[in-house]
């Protein structure tokens, strides 16, 4: 008997666990990024025994949202705060 055809599910879509690449990728930005938000506190993540970053899908998906709830007004003025205490 044939299986039943479905479309697959993007990879993304299954994952649960990412590392900090694939967390940069899921939101399209660099690992550097990633990591300055991960150690700001904007990202959520938990740590490895051997201290690397890993990240739920979840605590993605809920930085995303709040990303979209403040705006790009918010987000703007978040990284002039960031690149002004870096220079």
């Amino acid at each position: 008997m044939p299986l039943p055809l479905s479309p697959a599910t993007p990879r993304n879509e299954r994952q649960l666990v990412f590392t900090s690449s694939q967390a940069a990728r899921y939101l399209g930005v660099s690992l550097a990024t990633v990591r300055r938000w991960t150690d700001a506190g904007h990202v959520s993540c938990y740590r490895t025994p051997g201290g690397q970053r890993r990240f739920s899908r979840t605590q993605l998906d809920e930085f995303i949202a709040s990303m979209q709830r403040t705006g790009p007004a918010a987000n703007a003025a978040a990284v002039a705060h960031r690149d002004a205490q870096v220079a």
